[in-house]
């Protein structure tokens, strides 16, 4: 006589939880010392991005807005650099130019939002694909009403206007011999050569 015994059922395995975080939790750990002013890191849509160190290229590119914009925007807009913006409770990027609406107290009441920002200019070598594919939608999202990726591999400036839903309705290329300029600010043209550099 043959005996059989049910085999049990192999243990159910769920697949692991994602944890984000909010903005309140982002400073929570900073507050904490988990994270120090020193780490390079963004909370984007909950998560904690650890963003690549700076090249010579990248570098010199935010160093070039840096002086060429804050004298032709005096009184009109306020050029803030490689600082947060508060897209929402989990979205907290640190672009590396922002155009904000101009304010007395220069935003220290608190970060910009997005009804702050005028233009927002991320310069991109390696982390190309991550602006377009990851930031972009959430900056969308958020309605900023323009955006410049400077990308060094095609060399030219990406200008997307036209926030609807996670895209933008219009994209426009500027290339070598070519300018560009804000949408609020028609007045201050860049030349894209000098932008790209070599």
């Amino acid at each position: 006589m043959t005996t059989t015994t049910a085999a049990s059922a192999p243990p159910t395995i769920s697949a692991p939880a994602r944890r984000r975080f909010t903005v309140a939790e982002y400073y929570a750990m900073a507050y904490a010392g988990i994270l120090s002013e020193n780490d390079r890191v963004e909370l984007l849509a909950g998560d904690l991005i650890v963003m690549p160190p700076i090249g010579d290229w990248h570098a010199a590119r935010v160093n070039l807005f840096t002086n060429l914009l804050p004298p032709r925007l005096e009184g009109r807009a306020i050029v803030s650099i490689q600082n947060p913006t508060r897209l929402d409770n989990a979205s907290e990027p640190q672009p590396d130019v922002l155009l904000l609406q101009w304010r007395d107290d220069f935003y220290g009441s608190g970060h910009p939002g997005p009804a702050d920002v005028l233009l927002l200019i991320e310069v991109s070598d390696t982390a190309l694909d991550f602006d377009r594919n990851v930031k972009l939608p959430l900056y969308a999202l958020a309605g900023i009403p323009e955006v410049w990726i400077v990308n060094r591999p095609s060399r030219c400036i990406e200008a997307y206007t036209e926030p609807s839903g996670n895209e933008y309705a219009t994209v426009r290329y500027f290339g070598p011999g070519e300018t560009v300029a804000p949408q609020a600010f028609p007045d201050i043209t860049l030349a894209v050569d000098r932008i790209i550099g070599e």
